[in-house]
């Protein structure tokens, strides 16, 4: 299995979807560089994704800000955390419970992190969306972005869809089932396609959608 480890890695990929689906080169164009952008494997960057859902980008950035004020950002810490202690940094009820049962399958031994980077991409997402409180957009954007896998397609990005839609002429916004079908013409380069659809959303709708890890 390739992993996405730098920017030449984005180049091959690039390449590779460019000469398969010639839809794409206009929308290349368009979107100008495609970004890397990688977290290291392990507690504080499948946190850093939790934090991330269904929230703006600041509302995000602030509640991080706050967990990294008080130290690092380990799942040791977290287990010692009390309900106030995870109000305080401005979480939900439900994002610090998802965290809460993370950090301690991760001190117990049940979920290492890191080594799930080195599974295929199927069995990653198993493994993760078994945790509840973890969909699938969490666990593709954690992979994407720390394991590096290549070939994850996040149908479920709202801002993908409509990138998808608006850059390729379709007539209406994709429900998740069909742009994933969609999205197999990609393979085995879908993460580096779903990175060149969000700097086109970037650049058109003029607001950085790009998943903050």
């Amino acid at each position: 299995m390739a992993i996405i480890r730098g920017e030449e890695d984005i180049r091959e990929g690039l390449a590779a979807l460019l000469a398969a689906d010639p839809a794409l080169v206009a929308i290349a164009e368009a979107a100008g560089p495609v970004p890397l952008r990688l977290s290291e494997p392990g507690f504080a960057g499948l946190a850093h994704v939790i934090v991330s859902q269904l929230i703006s980008r600041a509302a995000a950035q602030a509640i991080w800000a706050r967990m990294e004020a008080e130290g690092p950002v380990t799942a040791a810490a977290f287990c010692r955390l009390d309900d106030e202690g995870t109000k305080r940094f401005g979480l939900s009820r439900a994002k610090a419970a998802t965290l809460k049962r993370v950090a301690e399958a991760v001190e117990a031994g049940d979920l290492d992190l890191a080594a799930l980077c080195e599974d295929e991409a199927a069995q990653a997402m198993r493994r993760l969306t078994a945790l509840s409180g973890i969909g699938p957009w969490t666990a593709e954007i954690y992979l994407m972005f720390a394991a590096g896998h290549p070939d994850l397609f996040p149908a479920g990005d709202v801002a993908l869809r409509k990138a998808v839609a608006h850059g390729l002429d379709l007539p209406e916004v994709p429900e998740i089932k069909a742009l994933y079908r969609l999205s197999e013409r990609w393979a085995p380069w879908r993460s580096v396609a779903a990175r060149l659809f969000w700097a086109y959303y970037a650049r058109h709708m003029g607001r950085d959608v790009l998943p903050a890890v």
